[in-house]
């Protein structure tokens, strides 16, 4: 196994400079030797093996369980390493696991109501205390928006916040869905900033009592209100639908009912706006440690399997925003963030946890700066001339609204404090 492994990585690791140590004790270097030195070891023939029938599933675990040692850089530069190569298929012999899983992915991703709120749960309502430890402060956990390169995360999020608002074209009095409304962020951005009357939703007991708590601290309860429940149990009209980083957990085999219950939710005149993770590449499966360990039931569209829901809603698709990598300096900034954290996360956790989480940061960081993600930002209408005719409308919402947030400054803090 040793022989095939070795074999795999010559022909696979042109490009870098990775030394990997055996479970035998034997140091190979792989790659033209450019870039950081990296070095990592495997403790055991079993790890070896596991990395090499199943690779995609098999490094992360085994990075999780200590058997695969990562002695010089981190795991990050190990996954950039991986992720940059020209050839990233994986070994022939571990096509049929994959082949597998693209066979069962709809069954993989089939989210009922039930399921939908135990997948939730999974990730979001993790001890509240973690996502302090990492997030801006305001604990926006999704893609930010660096509108200049060296702006802090703080700024990007806020950024985020604005140049959505600014698409929604939200009017003083408008009623706005949230559906997916993490911690109440946004949904407390269009109240304060836009005098709007958003409603979030969202399946976590954690973000639906944080969001709730949020608003009474900021006085914002009767403009804001936090709902726990599914989007398929929401009724009225919304003027504005807005969704951010919820549609990943929707489901392939739910794209029809979940377009055509916001078109339902839609006023006719109304704007919704979508940000979701997206693929660059054809439609695909989602990585296996990723649906074990991180998002259960989670899947990362392309846009052909988006925009046909969409038109079968009879929603107009009135304008596309392609995030290239964006989403990659949001999550190097989290990725260090939690890092200088570690020791607080190992005690509300343990080791394992910590490498779990540093291996999800790290490789969604790498698949977002050299693999097939990025982010769409699709927004919709009922019919014509609802948006205006040209894109500048963009950058004058977004230049109001920044003259308004410096009219309404807000203490800042680090996150974690």
């Amino acid at each position: 196994m040793e022989r095939l492994l070795v074999g795999f990585l010559r022909r696979y690791i042109r490009r870098g400079c990775l030394k990997i140590t055996t479970a035998a004790g034997n140091v190979y270097t792989f790659g033209d030797g450019s870039g950081p030195k990296v070095a990592a070891r495997f403790t055991d023939a079993g790890a070896q093996r596991a990395v090499l029938l199943d690779p995609e599933l098999k490094l992360g675990e085994t990075y999780m369980d200590g058997t695969f040692v990562v002695e010089r850089g981190s795991i990050a530069e190990v996954l950039a390493i991986l992720f940059r190569q020209d050839s990233r298929s994986s070994p022939r012999w571990a096509w049929p696991p994959r082949l597998i899983r693209y066979l069962f992915r709809r069954l993989q991703h089939f989210n009922p109501r039930a399921r939908a709120r135990r997948n939730v749960a999974h990730h979001y309502d993790l001890d509240g205390r973690l996502y302090s430890l990492f997030l801006d402060a305001d604990q926006q956990y999704s893609c930010a928006y660096f509108d200049s390169p060296d702006v802090s995360l703080d700024d990007a999020q806020l950024a985020k916040k604005r140049h959505l608002a600014a698409k929604l074209l939200v009017k003083p009095g408008a009623t706005v869905l949230d559906i997916g409304c993490g911690w109440g962020g946004l949904a407390l951005y269009l109240a304060e900033f836009c005098g709007a009357r958003p409603t979030g939703i969202t399946l976590s007991e954690e973000q639906f009592r944080r969001a709730q708590n949020r608003a009474a601290e900021r006085s914002r309860a009767r403009e804001a209100t936090f709902r726990l429940i599914d989007y398929r149990d929401v009724d009225g009209s919304f003027d504005r639908i807005v969704s951010v980083g919820m549609f990943e957990h929707v489901g392939v085999s739910f794209y029809n009912t979940f377009f055509d219950k916001c078109a339902g939710l839609l006023a006719d005149d109304g704007v919704m706006l979508l940000h979701s993770i997206g693929r660059k590449s054809s439609p695909g499966i989602t990585n296996p440690w990723i649906a074990k360990y991180i998002f259960p039931g989670g899947y990362i569209p392309a846009l052909s399997e988006i925009l046909p829901a969409i038109e079968r809603a009879r929603l107009i698709v009135t304008d596309i925003e392609v995030l290239q990598l964006h989403y990659a300096e949001t999550l190097k900034a989290w990725r260090e963030r939690f890092l200088a954290h570690r020791d607080e996360v190992v005690r509300l956790y343990d080791q394992r946890f910590v490498r779990m989480w540093e291996f999800y940061l790290a490789s969604s960081e790498m698949s977002f700066r050299d693999g097939d993600m990025v982010v769409f930002q699709i927004q919709m209408s009922k019919r014509k001339g609802i948006t205006p005719a040209t894109r500048d409308y963009i950058a004058r919402e977004e230049q109001r609204l920044r003259g308004i947030e410096a009219g309404q400054p807000a203490p800042l803090r680090l996150a974690g404090e």
